[in-house]
């Protein structure tokens, strides 16, 4: 073979090796457990903005997770998004995530909302708050989550499964503010006072109060601002027959839980990875998540401009960092385990 020759053929294998490397920079592979139609138009949006075409694997958290163990440093995933923090602190404790330096991230999400060593970062919050049966209960008593444990309220209360992340995310934080031995004596008291088993999801909760199966129930804030906008004749009689209520305003504040996503840990296309993330941090995105999906803005300095959460008003929030949420997690599941809140 000609001297030539073989520089054509070097060349050649350096274009094609240069050509494949500018593929892999248009994409992002995505590995998504949140599963709202909306979010849709995020992923367009950051695809319009940098060229950067989304490959998406829609799952649930836990078979998220283990598809991530499985896959190991084969993993084609480049970022992982999850609802809540007690899964993204999984996730972190079993190096399924690298750290990021973003000043863009560092600047735009506050440490409220950031896990250990910027290994993960919330981009939007859901708060728990409580709802009452108008015709059935004074909302004078369920002004707070202890509110909800004590003996007045015996026979009356209803929520989803204990062993649901967004109620070990209420008792984390319950850990956090009052100790231990606070958060058994409510977890304790909650299961006194149950109506019926713990099942369904928040709205299932919402309509059980409204029958008058429970006279009151715990919600994340999304689930009653879609029951507020909604136009069906059902949704709306709900509403009318059911009372919001900011709980702990005058101590901790209203509890606050978070998605968020991460950079995998062996990512393909970092580069990218970090792009989507510091977009998720954008004004643009962070009106997605709250006019997508009702949920709270976490970035500084975005205004809302949601009518139906809105129309909740202003409130406390509760500001125990999402990373001690997190690390509270498995005090909690024990916690709840013990009480025997199934």
């Amino acid at each position: 073979m000609n001297l030539s020759l073989k520089r054509l053929m070097a060349l050649s294998a350096l274009g094609l090796l240069s050509a494949t490397a500018h593929a892999e920079e248009k994409v992002l592979n995505l590995y998504s457990a949140r599963h709202y139609a909306t979010d849709e138009a995020l992923y367009s949006d950051f695809t319009k903005q940098t060229g950067i075409t989304i490959k998406r694997l829609d799952l649930g958290d836990e078979a998220l997770l283990e598809r991530l163990r499985n896959e190991g440093p084969r993993s084609p995933a480049d970022v992982v998004l999850l609802v809540d923090a007690a899964r993204l602190s999984t996730a972190q404790d079993q190096g399924l995530f690298q750290p990021v330096k973003s000043k863009v991230l560092a600047d735009r999400i506050p440490a409220q909302y950031t896990g250990k060593d910027g290994l993960w970062y919330a981009f939007s919050a859901r708060s728990r708050a409580i709802v009452y049966n108008k015709a059935s209960i004074d909302p004078n008593s369920v002004q707070t989550y202890d509110d909800l444990a004590k003996p007045a309220l015996k026979g009356k209360v209803c929520t989803r499964s204990g062993a649901h992340p967004y109620m070990l995310s209420l008792v984390s934080s319950l850990v956090a503010n009052q100790g231990e031995k606070a958060a058994t004596d409510w977890a304790n008291g909650m299961v006194a006072n149950m109506a019926r088993s713990p099942k369904g999801g928040d709205t299932d909760q919402i309509r059980a109060v409204a029958s008058g199966e429970c006279g009151v129930a715990l919600t994340n804030t999304y689930y009653w601002v879609r029951l507020l906008n909604s136009d069906k004749p059902e949704d709306k009689d709900v509403v009318s027959k059911v009372g919001f209520i900011w709980p702990n305003q005058k101590t901790t504040g209203a509890h606050m839980n978070v998605s968020g996503g991460a950079v995998a840990a062996n990512a393909p296309n970092k580069a990218n990875a970090v792009k989507f993330l510091e977009y998720l941090a954008s004004d643009t995105a962070q009106k997605y998540f709250a006019n997508g999906n009702n949920e709270w803005p976490v970035a500084k300095g975005v205004k809302l401009d949601n009518p139906g959460l809105e129309s909740l008003g202003p409130f406390k929030a509760d500001v125990t960092p999402a990373k001690t949420l997190a690390a509270n997690t498995a005090v909690s599941q024990r916690i709840m385990d013990k009480a025997g809140y199934k």
